[in-house]
């Protein structure tokens, strides 16, 4: 009978624990370092032995000591400009300037340098707006005149100061290569401007920086031939820079760090080779995900195998750099896998033989592998490896009632740095249903198996793994069969049994047979009985696994163009404001705008094509949806108008494959449940990658939610929501709630009871909330005033790490520590929450958030949706706090 501690039922969890190493076990390691690289006698650079030892055990903490002995050896066994070039982007270098340097800074003492290139577009169009130059795109690239490159030669030069600045004050020397690094001819001088295409790289002074100990600090600016400065897109930079220096690593810093599928789900790895036409094959693979993809891919098409890229968050650098796992998502061309079901099927069995016996010596091994491929020459399985043979996996199909079994899987160094096991379990899961091996417990794979694994149980010494057992009398029967007679219960079919009976015969006290060569030093145990969460990554896993359904509302959109949007109801302040962030935005096309009072009129403010305005009637609605002409429809119109319409894109469906998205700014739909509510930071993202009619919440609701959710499980009664909004909340239409003259020196309220509002925030928060809204003389921004009962006491920094925590990463919400101003929440695309003043009984708390109604009350939120909704990164087009 087996005890409750013997079994431990694993699925989806990432590995979270790891045994920390012993510090004088790494020592080796950080002198091996030392002797590599020789060190600067600069103090940031003279770190000591000990200091080295503890950085390493630090590094430990994140991954096991064989991830970070091996990464570290990989990353310096090359020269010190070919360990890694970091793309870092403007928004990188406003919200996480801290993260990004303390990561460099780790990597310095270390002994690690990578080459940074970094630009500055958000900031650069701040610069242009305040300076009333309008930022103008062509095709995706920045049109770049005279006035224009005399901003951005400034702004980059600032930022690139500010950035070696912060990086001294953490120790790390950083040298400003500001000019003369990029060679470069016009693009299209007619087109595009002073917008420069590479045509070379100047290494040496790379080299020399680093070899005087500096980390190399780049701007995207290049220059012709005559010394003309010219633009240059940070990515295309980067990956000029990567082509002259075959680095190890190219790392493009994001702050949504990855790539994400349909399912709003990170992308852990995609292995090109393999992976690439059926990825894009695939419908959700679109817009800014495809052009992402096919670029790497261009890229790495021109480097070393050995060169990989990932997409990561500046805060989890470390963990990219010196775990299997990762942390963003890790691209590299990887190999073609192939497949035996035969000896025959093998170009040379002396071949076969000295990979099943590598890194598995040990006394009788020889006869024991040549055995085991006479067994293999009478049995029927199946192999999978990669051509170089650098993994290899044995599988025997099931019989007399037993499962599949994989009977044996050994993997190389080189094999492992570039996760052909992870490809390898990928197919084995798509070609056997169910699958049983067994492993030593001593195994040093051992947590690289239970990623894999939906169940485990451990007997003697031994563990037995499986997965896709879903009836419970198999897994019982599987148990006890294992209880009574061990790894006895595979026969004669796994290899490394038989070499581990063949060492103890042998009476050995070498190391253990079963040792394969990728090891993990991990032998924590396991929960018991523990279900996977919904969408749980397992580990670095490949992107064919995830989403095999993309949504309904995906399907017939083009994957190579600009998706296609309609607003109908365009001449609001929302309309306005909408119109401006697709003007911007680079995967958008705004086709159709409708306005009756409009219609005829050229529309002002969009500059990717001449539009007019129209007046579009629920039949011509109807009759583009059945065309297919539109990918996303924006219903921007009062409430209880828009139904004709999205009545009308239901019945284009009819008639058609075609599945739109539709997202509507007015209240109509956000108490229907067929329609998904769009508050990203509230619901969960994935619904709204699926969603095909999304209900946009209203602006007062939005702060309100946003001001209450993080407390909502700590509330003592009803919160009382004084809101005040700035006119443009009525709207256009004249009315009293919009008269200036009437609300100068005045503060109106409005709907004292019942507002809908009031019935939306209690709706979506689960708890009876009331509502009052006010107007007042200024234009935009509303202002809340929210007091909370508590039921229990708490403090004002309590509550405040509490919104801390709940609103951490997220871009468009702001904590902060005072009450926060209206005046400095207009024209900005979030939520600022402050305040936090608790009464002398510590039972209530007052809180204060301020939003722009136009912006993330309305048009940026809405932005968010179409951008989840339609596959691209959620804050794409849309200025972060």
């Amino acid at each position: 009978m087996l005890s409750a501690a013997a079994v431990a039922l694993r699925a989806g969890a990432r590995r979270t624990v790891r045994r920390l190493p012993n510090r004088a076990r790494l020592l080796p390691v950080t002198a091996t370092l030392r002797q590599q690289r020789a060190l600067s006698s600069s103090p940031a650079r003279s770190t000591d032995l000990t200091t080295r030892g503890m950085i390493v055990q630090t590094l430990s903490s994140v991954g096991s000591k064989r991830e970070v002995q091996q990464y570290l050896s990989l990353f310096t066994s090359v020269s010190s400009q070919r360990f890694a070039v970091i793309k870092v982007g403007g928004a990188i270098l406003t919200d996480y300037l801290d993260e990004l340097c303390s990561s460099l800074a780790f990597l310095y003492t270390v002994g690690l340098s990578p080459v940074i290139v970094h630009g500055a577009g958000p900031q650069l169009n701040n610069l242009l707006e305040e300076a009333g130059i309008e930022p103008q795109f062509e095709e995706g690239i920045r049109v770049t005149d005279a006035k224009t490159l005399r901003v951005a030669r400034d702004l980059f030069l600032k930022e690139n100061l500010n950035l070696v600045n912060k990086l001294e004050e953490k120790g790390v020397h950083a040298q400003p290569l500001t000019t003369g690094m990029f060679r470069a001819d016009y693009l299209d001088k007619d087109k595009w401007g002073y917008v420069g295409k590479v045509t070379g790289v100047n290494k040496q002074s790379i080299e020399t920086a680093i070899n005087n100990g500096y980390l190399p600090i780049l701007t995207s600016m290049a220059e012709t031939d005559d010394g003309q400065i010219l633009n240059v897109n940070a990515d295309v930079a980067a990956a000029e820079l990567a082509r002259a220096l075959e680095p190890l690593k190219v790392v493009y810093l994001s702050e949504k760090g990855g790539l994400f599928d349909a399912a709003g789900q990170k992308i852990s790895a995609i292995n090109l080779d393999e992976e690439y036409d059926h990825l894009m094959s695939q419908e959700w693979v679109r817009y800014g995900t495809r052009l992402k993809i096919k670029e790497i891919k261009e890229l790495l098409d021109t480097l070393p195998r050995t060169t990989s890229v990932a997409i990561i968050h500046p805060g989890d650098l470390q963990k990219e750099l010196f775990t299997d796992s990762g942390a963003g998502t890790l691209i590299r061309r990887g190999n073609k896998l192939l497949s035996a079901t035969g000896l025959s099927d093998f170009k040379d069995i002396d071949t076969l033989k000295s990979v099943l016996i590598r890194d598995r010596e040990g006394p009788d091994a020889q006869a024991t592998v040549d055995k085991y491929v006479e067994f293999l020459g009478e049995n029927p399985f199946k192999a999978y490896y990669d051509g170089p043979m650098n993994a290899l996996a044995v599988v025997l199909p099931p019989s007399n009632g037993r499962q599949a079994t994989l009977a044996t899987l050994t993997i190389t160094k080189s094999g492992w740095l570039t996760n052909v096991a992870d490809n390898i379990f990928t197919t084995l899961k798509k070609e056997h249903p169910q699958l049983v091996w067994t492993v030593k417990e001593d195994d040093e794979n051992l947590t690289w198996f239970f990623d894999k694994a939906d169940g485990s149980v451990t007997r003697n010494g031994d563990v037995m793994f499986w997965y896709g057992i879903e009836n419970g009398d198999e897994v019982v029967k599987l148990m006890k069969d294992f209880a009574e007679h061990g790894r006895a219960m595979l026969g004669n079919s796994n290899l490394e049994s038989r070499l581990h009976r063949a060492a103890t015969n042998a009476h050995s006290a070498s190391k253990p047979a079963a040792q394969q060569a990728r090891g993990y030093s991990t032998l924590a145990r396991r929960p018991i009985l523990q279900t996977p969460l919904f969408g749980q990554t397992k580990g670095r896993g490949y992107i064919t696994q995830t989403n095999p359904n993309p949504p309904i509302g995906k399907k017939n959109a083009s994957n190579s163009q600009p998706a296609r949007v309609a607003l109908i109801g365009a001449r609001g302040y929302t309309g306005q404001e909408l119109i401006r962030l697709l003007d911007a935005h680079p995967n958008m096309d705004l086709c159709h705008v409708s306005s009756r009072e409009l219609a005829g009129q050229k529309l002002e403010g969009y500059s990717k094509r001449d539009v007019t305005y129209e007046n579009l009637s629920p039949e011509d609605v109807r009759d583009m949806e059945k065309r297919g002409d539109i990918d996303c429809w924006v219903m921007a119109l009062p409430n209880g108008v828009c139904k004709p319409f999205v009545e009308a894109v239901y019945e284009g469906r009819k008639a058609s494959s075609h599945r739109s998205v539709i997202v509507d700014l007015s209240a109509d739909y956000r108490f229907d449940n067929s329609w998904t509510y769009g508050l990203p930071e509230l619901v969960p993202r994935a619904n709204l990658t699926e969603a095909t009619q999304i209900a946009n919440p209203g602006c007062y609701a939005t702060a309100a939610q946003l001001g209450i959710s993080p407390l909502v499980e700590h509330l003592g009664g009803m919160p009382h929501i004084f809101g005040v909004s700035g006119y443009s909340g009525a709207g256009t239409k004249p009315s009293p709630k919009n008269d200036v003259n009437f609300l100068t020196g005045n503060i109106v309220p409005y709907s004292l009871t019942g507002h809908i509002h009031e019935r939306e925030v209690s709706s979506q928060l689960g708890a009876e909330v009331a509502f009052v809204p006010h107007v007042a003389v200024w234009f935009r921004g509303i202002h809340h005033t929210i007091s909370i009962p508590l039921n229990k006491t708490m403090t004002s920094r309590d509550i405040r790490q509490i919104y801390q925590d709940r609103y951490a990463g997220e871009k468009l919400v702001k904590v902060v520590g005072e009450a926060p101003l209206v005046k400095n929440i207009s024209g900005k695309h979030g939520v600022e929450i402050g305040g936090f003043e608790v009464d002398k009984t510590g039972k209530r708390v007052v809180v204060c958030a301020t939003i722009d109604n136009l912006l993330k009350g309305a048009a940026t939120q809405c932005l968010q949706n179409m951008n989840l909704a339609l596959g691209f990164a959620e804050y794409e087009g849309i200025p972060v706090m």
